[in-house]
């Protein structure tokens, strides 16, 4: 059995990318995230994972994501599925989860291009970030 894991990388309709600050008491406390995302439901698909994740730690409220790709980790036994999202919505509004997240900002894509690895992490998405370039 694998575990299935979802990403969401925001971009909002300016151009601008959603950085989402991990809480201080998470592995990589403080570090910023180009994602939202997490474990999905027992039953969940991919696509359901991911938008339930994005509205749970940004409070954005969108079924139109798009599949990026997919990593499959025969270490952590997990399957992560990455997901792009374009929102219009109201920049100042993004909803922080208690626990999960503690700020967050927007930033151009050659700010987060340039972000130092000890201050983002991106993980898998990394990979599917050099179509942003």
């Amino acid at each position: 059995m694998y575990h299935l894991v979802c990403d969401i990388l925001v971009q909002h309709a300016d151009g601008t990318y959603l950085l989402m600050q991990r809480d201080a008491r998470k592995y990589y406390g403080g570090m910023w995230e180009a994602t939202a995302g997490g474990s999905a439901l027992q039953g969940e698909t991919p696509l359901q994972c991911a938008i339930r994740e994005l509205r749970e730690e940004t409070g954005i409220i969108s079924s139109d994501l798009r599949e990026v790709g997919r990593v499959v980790s025969d270490e952590t036994r997990s399957i992560y599925v990455e997901f792009f999202c374009v929102t219009d919505g109201d920049k100042e509004k993004i909803a922080l989860q208690d626990g999960e997240t503690s700020d967050f900002r927007w930033v151009s894509k050659d700010e987060l291009l340039s972000m130092k690895k000890d201050e983002l992490i991106t993980m898998r998405m990394e990979q599917f970030m050099e179509s942003l370039k």
